[in-house]
């Protein structure tokens, strides 16, 4: 790690950094307080989850970044470190760039050989899905207060699917979450960027 960079292994209120704060707040507040995933609660009372802030509006040097932390995270046991959230509240702010980007990512998964053992989820405050328009709540799914790489273990993949089987019900049930919440009530939430600077990414098309 460098000085580009600003790192903490569990998420609490008051971290000094406030793209932490943010993210732990929409993780709180919406895809738990909402169980937008059933498997965010025990990673999170666990403090297994690593949050790296990027600081950095250069691409490469993200994917630096992105390198060093999939060799970090297979290298730390699962209990202490089950996945990471790096954040990038500098830098692919333009959700087509960002849409673009995750090719990269996934070229790195398949050069490092962790495809299978590793994946990357994503989320985006300008998260769009093909057909919908920019207020559709229901994109809300997928967006966070800043551009966001999810690391996650296939294993515990595996494991949080064998406990709930149905896992595919869980979109579904999301959409109707959304819905049935609309866009006035995700505001209400308040789990957009907190940061003056970073007001090109706010959440909710506002």
């Amino acid at each position: 790690m460098n000085s580009t960079t600003f790192a903490i292994d569990h998420g609490a209120s008051g971290t000094s950094n406030p793209y932490v704060d943010d993210t732990v707040k929409w993780l709180e507040r919406a895809v738990i307080g909402l169980n937008l995933c059933p498997f965010a609660k025990g990673v999170h009372v666990k403090q297994q989850i690593h949050y790296v802030v990027a600081q950095t509006q250069s691409v490469p040097e993200v994917l630096d970044l992105l390198r060093h932390e999939l060799v970090a995270l297979t290298e730390t046991p699962a209990e202490l470190r089950d996945t990471t959230l790096l954040i990038l509240p500098h830098c692919l702010a333009d959700f087509l760039d960002f849409n673009d980007f995750l090719k990269q990512v996934e070229d790195v998964l398949e050069s490092m050989n962790l495809a299978g053992v590793l994946q990357v989820a994503s989320f985006h405050p300008q998260f769009q899905f093909a057909g919908t328009t920019v207020d559709d709540v229901t994109n809300c799914t997928n967006r966070a207060p800043y551009p966001t790489l999810h690391l996650l273990r296939e294993a515990s993949i595996d494991r949080a699917v064998a406990v709930f089987p149905e896992a595919e019900v869980i979109f579904e049930r999301n959409m109707e979450v959304l819905e049935s919440l609309g866009m006035q009530g995700w505001r209400a939430l308040d789990v957009g960027p907190s940061t003056a600077e970073t007001d090109s990414t706010e959440q909710g098309g506002a």
